[in-house]
């Protein structure tokens, strides 16, 4: 029988479509009117994209993926390939680095960033059903998303991929949830669809070739989906043949990049090949945790970047790696002191130079570091109140950061997380507003 809730709303879960369009309406005015399309040319336009634009022009001008710093340095898997294969086509169609193409890739990122809206209301409708609060939740939390500067400023700032992962992954959240009948009453009959898990592996396949970092919370992702499965016995064998058909299709999406990589380099490198030389920037005492610019340096009489043309990318990486685990055996303290002092930065706030004034830089630090402990905080109340997801959303937290703890970190790796990280934010207050209304006068 159909409760008040979804007989006053026929798709208690779908979002207005009025969030994108006010989000996507607000993001791309800003581009046009503040002129973030115009990026500076110093360094031969290394803002617009760096190593990926690097990459993409050399896609667009004929010379394959190669060139990720400058001039003509030979292949690279410095980066995944999907997000600098998204920009080869936009330079093909607008031109490299014009103005033009960047309105045209921020619109795209934009574009990406208002539909995270829609995702954002999902997630929220269908985990806080039991609290009677689910769709003013998930109205609020969508139009933070939607309307908040720190939300978009990735999608209208950066060439880069932040805006279309955090879409990604926003979206694997849904199918999760979706496949868990979560918020559904009664629950579906049969949610653990093929549909839904093929679309699950493409969108990891997806997001493996965007940022592969956050790629381990992948099988916790899979394992808590299964586990719905398991609940009427006899399901679960149907489940897990769809488990297994999802990981054939995640696998058929990394299958051509990793048989470029084998027959380029003859190496077995499965999405990126950098790690060796990012993990060695990480431990050298004159960043101090961390690390700023690009690994190699973008010139071409550098002896850093003449030896990495001579050796060739692969044999740099992994000399490079070699030194970086010789120095973390003989440094195991300081390495571990690193990682702590990137935990602080990926959560409260990374340096930045004071170059806009004092007092802006106060706001930037309290703005990213409040938005971090409201998530934390809504993410205790979600686990102390058992909201259904709440689990799921912990995994989340403790596992996509993982990587940059020991490696590198930049504000920006946070962006996949934020989604989240906004919904139990607008919890925490929703919850805080609801006990002060309830206590006596």
């Amino acid at each position: 029988m159909p409760t008040p809730q979804t007989q006053k709303h026929s798709h208690p879960f779908r979002a207005p479509w009025y969030l994108f369009w006010a989000g996507l309406l607000l993001r791309v005015l800003y581009i046009t009117l503040a002129h973030t399309y115009r990026i500076r040319p110093s360094e031969d336009h290394l803002q617009f994209g760096w190593e990926m634009g690097r990459i993409a022009r050399a896609l667009s001008t004929g010379f394959g993926y190669a060139d990720p710093f400058t001039g003509h340095s030979g292949p690279t898997a410095w980066v995944p390939p999907l997000y600098p294969l998204l920009l080869a086509g936009v330079f093909k169609l607008f031109g490299v680095y014009t103005a033009k193409s960047t309105w045209v890739i921020l619109t795209i990122n934009s574009i990406f960033s208002a539909a995270t809206a829609l995702l954002i209301f999902e997630i929220a409708a269908r985990c806080f059903q039991p609290t009677g609060r689910a769709r003013k939740i998930a109205l609020w939390s969508a139009w933070l998303w939607a309307l908040y500067p720190a939300a978009l400023q990735y999608a209208v700032h950066w060439v880069w991929d932040m805006a279309l992962t955090a879409f990604l992954f926003s979206a694997v959240i849904v199918i999760a949830l979706r496949v868990r009948s979560i918020g559904e009453e009664p629950p579906a009959p049969n949610p653990q669809t093929t549909l839904r898990w093929c679309l699950f592996g493409l969108l990891w396949g997806m997001i493996a070739l965007l940022n592969s970092t956050i790629l381990l919370f992948l099988p916790v992702c899979g394992i808590w989906m299964l586990l719905g499965g398991a609940k009427p016995k006899p399901a679960l064998g149907p489940a897990i043949s769809k488990a297994i058909l999802s990981a054939i299709i995640f696998l058929a999406c990394l299958a051509p990049w990793m048989l470029r990589n084998e027959r380029v380099f003859h190496a077995f490198i499965p999405i990126r090949g950098n790690l060796g030389a990012e993990l060695h920037d990480s431990v050298l005492d004159s960043y101090n945790g961390f690390t700023v610019g690009t690994r190699v340096p973008v010139c071409d009489v550098c002896p850093e970047y003449l030896r990495y043309k001579t050796m060739g990318e692969y044999a740099y990486v992994q000399h490079e790696g070699k030194l970086a685990r010789e120095h973390i055996r003989t440094h195991k303290m300081r390495f571990f002191e690193l990682a702590l002092k990137r935990f602080y930065f990926y959560w409260i706030s990374v340096p930045k130079p004071v170059e806009k004034g004092v007092l802006n830089e106060a706001f930037r630090v309290l703005n990213y570091s409040f938005v971090s402990l409201a998530g934390l905080l809504g993410l205790f109340l979600a686990l102390k109140q058992r909201i259904p997801g709440a689990i799921l959303f912990a995994w989340a937290f403790a596992l996509l950061p993982l990587t940059y703890y020991f490696v590198t970190v930049q504000a920006r790796f946070r962006h996949p997380l934020e989604p989240l990280m906004t919904i139990l934010t607008v919890y925490l207050f929703q919850s805080a507003t609801r006990a002060s209304q309830r206590e006596p006068t």
